[in-house]
């Protein structure tokens, strides 16, 4: 039997129970998955292959380094990242975030072994559309984006992928450290939890191997890169915040909230251009409106981010202490976990 379909097979008896909807959803991630597998090479392979270009053999070579200090420095899981494959197109799913029209609570899936998610994937842009269009037919916000890097969270071998290799060296090396550190820990059911852990993880695993290349060069650029994204998330969690205040006032009728809900967007977009994240902010603006779910896949990632990097500086740097900690949060309810780190002084 191929090695591929004993990972699809417990799954099968789930699948027949499924509606015809959910079964669709779940028949297209895993062709999505076996795509991958199949076109998938050990990157030495790759690397010793005539054919293949110079630039990915570049980048192949600067994902084994990472590995090596993903698994030396940072004492992560390098089980992913072995191998290569080339989907020849620019994204590896589109991904559909949903909220309710005057919330900024995100529309939550449920999914086998990860529990419940703040999006949907697809590994096809058309599918992907199709749901978006159902979702806004029911009232929702809606917002469809491209991804360029896709994780099972550690539960399979993940290879790298021929849709994030363009990135400079330090945004690289931040890709790789974030995927890794879901391997580390994941608490199934809190989106924003895992990806605020990862993110700072990833983020402090950045510095330190700048730090260990005496790049002093690439780190400046870096943390350069980094205030700026810092910018225009602050004004995301801003504009979320008075959002908030908006939706609460339950006395107006629906159109003049709507009103205010579109100007608080239209001053947020303002704001941007006077005071610097507009590359992060406006750069697609003619093409997608703002609404709930596009602030959704930014803003409420990085609530939590600061807490996890005061807990960090807590343990000094130690990050088997810090990895434990955040682990044994696993005991914890969602709200007490975003608790606890909020408390930190």
């Amino acid at each position: 039997m191929p090695a591929f379909l004993r990972h699809w097979l417990p799954l099968l008896p789930m699948l027949c129970v499924c509606s015809c909807g959910t079964l669709q959803f779940y028949t297209q991630a895993a062709g999505g998955q076996l795509e991958i597998w199949r076109k998938s090479r050990p990157n030495a392979a790759v690397m010793a292959d005539p054919k293949v270009e110079a630039k990915v053999k570049q980048r192949l070579k600067l994902i084994e380094e990472l590995r090596a200090f993903a698994a030396s420095d940072l004492h992560l899981p390098t089980k992913s990242f072995g191998k290569y494959c080339d989907l020849r197109r620019p994204y590896v799913v589109w991904v559909v975030f949903a909220a309710p029209e005057f919330s900024v609570e995100a529309k939550q899936w449920w999914y086998p072994l990860v529990g419940s998610l703040k999006y949907r994937g697809f590994f096809d842009e058309k599918s992907a559309k199709r749901e978006a269009e159902q979702l806004r037919q029911q009232g929702l916000d809606v917002f469809v984006g491209g991804v360029e890097a896709y994780s099972t969270l550690g539960y399979l071998k993940d290879p790298v992928l021929n849709t994030f290799l363009h990135r400079s060296d330090a945004q690289l090396a931040e890709l790789v450290f974030h995927e890794l550190t879901h391997a580390k820990v994941f608490i199934p059911g809190d989106t924003d939890f895992n990806e605020a852990f990862a993110t700072a993880n990833a983020e402090d695993g950045v510095r330190r191997w700048l730090h260990s290349k005496n790049d002093a060069a690439g780190l400046r650029s870096y943390e350069a890169h980094l205030k700026s994204g810092r910018q225009a998330i602050s004004l995301l969690l801003a504009t979320r915040e008075r959002l908030k205040d908006v939706y609460a006032c339950t006395c107006h009728s629906i159109e003049s909230r709507r009103l205010a809900k579109r100007e608080v967007f239209n001053d947020m977009l303002r704001r941007a251009g006077v005071s610097g994240p507009q590359t992060r902010i406006r750069s697609d603006e003619k093409l997608v409106t703002w609404n709930n779910a596009r602030l959704n896949t930014i803003a409420s990632y990085y609530d939590l981010v600061p807490g996890f990097e005061r807990l960090l500086k807590k343990h000094r740097g130690d990050l088997d202490a810090f990895h434990r900690e955040v682990a044994a949060m696993r005991k914890l309810d969602g709200k007490d976990r975003s608790k606890a780190l909020e408390a930190r002084p």
